[in-house]
């Protein structure tokens, strides 16, 4: 990398959670990673380290935690490893530490700083998503062929995009221009988003290697001792206010705010778990289409399905790959890596359904936004602690995304915004299904009662997982 692209020695922290994220830069260039007991996590990262930033706004502080921690990710991580894409559903490290970076460059710097030059121009044919109005860009099938730019190239580019963005916030303009202040801050949640899909995706392709290797050791935990059966939490129906207010960040599908009727309703007080879902296995839940949707039999047929994703196992015994390998599956830790036909298939068998997208935000609504989430440092799906059962749902947050019944599609009076921007969530606004919560590597802060998380029923590779439904 050129020594222009690196300044050497700088360390910084990342606090989310209960974890303490530790990046810093070596003069070498190299970077360790170290392990800390009793829930703090250090790990050491090359970063784009900026000097230190004393006085820095509340913006500015997120933009810089959010980027430190993007690499701080990378760091357990080899050259090799954040090239290779296991599957078209993910997308290589390298990729998304760039698309991230080509993000910020051509929605915030270069249309709001006059003194900013593009490294290369070539970038954003490599490093576009799916932005139809910024331009051709590389098939996402095929991210995985992009040897180059290399990965020392594209932390020059990382930096060379954060000293733009540290002369536009130190020029006072997204202070005195809030539209150029809104777009740094969809850059970050933007960026949140992508450092969740950093871990689903190192997971997808760790799980495809013979040495089932593991991203790091994972904590111990003695959270859940054991789950004993569900209790069911009734909730009143009537009319509903859904939606976000406006009053804080949210993305466009969120809005707007508005009124929804519906029946009185239960939901279940925690998460299914992996031992109810052996039973579901044990009574030919892959065996018999009697609960499954036409396209979800297909499915199961199709892709050999006969058990969630990254469980292996014979003879009865089961095991499931982890960020931290291949471990002994737990029965009494939440069910995750399941698609939608599954969960609508479990909760057909189990006599029960899934909630709707609006009932789950009403049982959510009020309550405070926390759970194991990746601020936690467990990386995982953890069984639901007893002291959180009792007249609220548990496990609301974190933990796993849930299924809901709702297609994903627009609230009454949405309208996308113009150019590119404006793709970033409504085009894709068919033929998908509604998750909501947040997973045990959501970001601090990336989680609300409002989020529309969405995916294709099919799709399996993140940490989904499912809570039941029933009418009161």
């Amino acid at each position: 990398m050129p020594r222009s692209c690196i300044q050497a020695g700088k360390s910084r922290r990342v606090r989310l959670g209960g974890v303490t994220w530790r990046s810093h830069l070596a003069e070498s260039g190299q970077a360790s990673l170290g392990w800390v007991t009793e829930g703090t996590l250090s790990v050491t990262a090359t970063i784009d380290a900026q000097g230190d930033r004393a006085g820095v706004s509340p913006l500015a502080a997120r933009l810089w935690e959010t980027r430190r921690l993007s690499l701080a990710l990378t760091e357990p991580l080899s050259a090799e490893d954040q090239v290779v894409q296991p599957m078209d559903d993910a997308s290589p490290t390298k990729w998304h530490l760039a698309h991230t970076t080509w993000f910020f460059e051509t929605f915030v710097l270069k249309p709001h700083l006059a003194s900013f030059r593009t490294l290369d121009e070539r970038f954003g044919y490599c490093f576009n998503s799916y932005y139809e109005a910024a331009g051709p860009r590389q098939p996402r099938p095929k991210r995985g062929l992009l040897t180059r730019p290399s990965l020392d190239d594209v932390l020059c580019y990382r930096r060379h995009i954060d000293g733009g963005l540290e002369t536009l916030l130190k020029s006072g303009v997204p202070q005195r221009h809030p539209p150029v202040g809104a777009l740094i801050e969809l850059g970050i949640n933007h960026e949140q988003q992508h450092q969740e899909l950093i871990l689903t995706d190192v997971l997808a392709l760790f799980a495809a290697q013979p040495l089932r290797p593991a991203y790091r050791p994972l904590p111990r935990s003695s959270r859940g001792e054991g789950t004993g059966a569900v209790r069911w939490l009734d909730f009143a129906g009537g009319i509903h206010r859904v939606g976000h207010d406006r009053s804080a960040f949210s993305y466009d599908n969120e809005c707007p705010r508005h009124e929804v009727l519906m029946r009185d309703f239960r939901l279940a007080d925690r998460l299914v778990t992996n031992g109810e879902w052996l039973e579901f296995m044990a009574a030919g839940g892959y065996a018999s289409p009697a609960h499954w949707l036409s396209d979800g039999w297909a499915a199961v047929n199709s892709r050999g399905w006969i058990a969630p994703g990254y469980w292996e196992g014979e003879n009865g015994e089961w095991r499931q790959m982890t960020l931290g390998g291949l471990v002994p599956l737990d029965p009494a830790a939440p069910v995750c890596h399941i698609s939608y036909f599954e969960a609508d298939a479990f909760a057909r068998w189990a006599g029960k359904r899934l909630p709707t997208e609006f009932e789950w935000e009403a049982a959510a609504n009020g309550l405070t936004v926390r759970g194991n989430m990746l601020g936690s440092g467990t990386l995982r799906p953890l069984p639901v602690a007893r002291g959180d059962l009792g007249d609220q749902p548990a496990q609301l947050f974190g933990d796993v995304w849930e299924w809901t019944q709702s297609a994903y599609s627009p609230y009454p009076g949405y309208r996308a915004g113009p150019g590119a921007l404006g793709e970033y969530n409504g085009k894709f606004m068919c033929g998908q299904y509604v998750l909501r919560g947040a997973s045990c590597v959501t970001p601090e802060g990336h989680a609300r009662a409002t989020y529309r998380n969405f995916f294709y029923p099919h799709q399996r590779w993140q940490f989904t997982g499912i809570r039941l439904a029933d009418d009161a």
